[in-house]
């Protein structure tokens, strides 16, 4: 029990030192650059979370991030969104440091919830 109160500590610790790092961008901002296309989109949830619906065309970062490179554009002035479950999840921070480091990003702080609560569209896993 101790372990996972540690490991609950450090993600909420690590979810607020990255929180201020990244710009926001808001859920209709969001499908404006899914529609266009202007995007890579990283959804940081659970496979399962990422199964039963993301924002159209998000990439899944438990399928990309052993060769995230290979999965974002060469030009590193791309907008890269990352986001996870809601405004205290965490999990969106290892895949926007990952594309940081490679150069790139932008966090949708609001998460999956708040894009539910704004009734934008999702799709099921593919």
């Amino acid at each position: 029990m101790k372990k996972i109160i540690a490991l609950l500590a450090t993600a909420l610790f690590a979810a607020s030192v990255y929180a201020g790092e990244f710009a926001d961008i808001s859920p209709t901002d969001v499908l404006a650059a899914a529609n266009a296309k202007s995007a890579v989109i990283i959804d940081a949830n659970p496979s399962d979370s990422y199964q039963a619906g993301h924002v159209p065309g998000a990439l899944s970062w438990a399928a990309i991030k052993g060769n995230l490179a290979a999965s974002l554009p060469a030009d590193k002035g791309a907008l890269i969104i990352a986001y996870c479950g809601n405004p205290k999840c965490g999990a969106y921070a290892a895949a926007a440091v990952a594309a940081k480091h490679l150069g790139y990003i932008k966090h949708m702080s609001a998460g999956i919830a708040g894009w539910n609560a704004a009734k934008l569209p999702t799709e099921a896993g593919k």
